[in-house]
């Protein structure tokens, strides 16, 4: 199953990856390197449709958890100032993803969306410290009951062009569905109350959707 942000870009590169085999095909006469080329254009072709894959989750919706955003790897877990919407300090977790991991970005919690903001910026890889203040980002902030507020912000990296945010203010978010896409490679920043239980540690590998980020009891 693929994203319905890379049906287009999916479509488009099968027409150019079928285009160039016959032309491969037809004007490249040595046989290794003709079989060298069409083999790294089906490779090609493949990490495409890896990239927009979209694989079902089974989220187990619990009021009590901030589940992860995205799929990838925990870069940062430390107490920050959080200037654009608190003006105060949170715990933020930071998720990287490499241009292999799905980049569906979900709802950390369910609740209503009361912040709801696209910034245009550079393009600094993502694990620039300071790429979370200067890159092409959304901020959106989710509140309930139970958390209270929860902002994640959507974070290009050097090779994302485009960042598709579904968060609408006032709008009902459900944990764990779609709220976005990031297209090729990027990150995630979570930022939680002060007061939350942390349940995942540096490096380690976490799915949207599935993995607990944080627990508030």
């Amino acid at each position: 199953m693929f994203h319905k942000e890379g049906h287009k870009i999916i479509l488009i590169t099968l027409f150019i990856v079928v285009g160039a085999i016959f032309a491969i095909d037809e004007f490249i006469a040595i046989e290794w390197l003709r079989k060298s080329l069409m083999l790294l254009i089906i490779v090609f072709f493949i990490l495409i449709l890896q990239f927009f894959r979209n694989p079902k989750r089974h989220t187990h919706a619990n009021e009590e958890h901030a589940l992860s955003p995205v799929d990838g790897k925990v870069v940062v877990i430390e107490e920050v100032f959080e200037k654009e919407v608190f003006n105060d300090k949170r715990i933020q977790v930071s998720v990287f993803m490499s241009p292999l991991n799905v980049h569906v970005t979900r709802y950390p919690i369910s609740g209503r969306v009361s912040f709801s903001k696209y910034h245009p910026g550079k393009y600094l890889v993502a694990w620039h410290p300071k790429a979370s203040e200067e890159n092409e980002r959304t901020t959106v902030v989710v509140e309930n009951e139970k958390f209270g507020k929860v902002l994640y912000r959507q974070i290009a990296g050097a090779l994302a062009k485009r960042i598709v945010n579904y968060a609408k203010v006032n709008s009902s978010a459900k944990q764990g569905n779609d709220s976005g896409f990031i297209k090729f490679g990027s990150r995630v920043d979570l930022f939680l109350p002060l007061d939350a239980d942390i349940k995942v540690s540096l490096n380690q590998k976490v799915k949207g959707g599935e993995s607990v980020i944080a627990e508030m009891k």
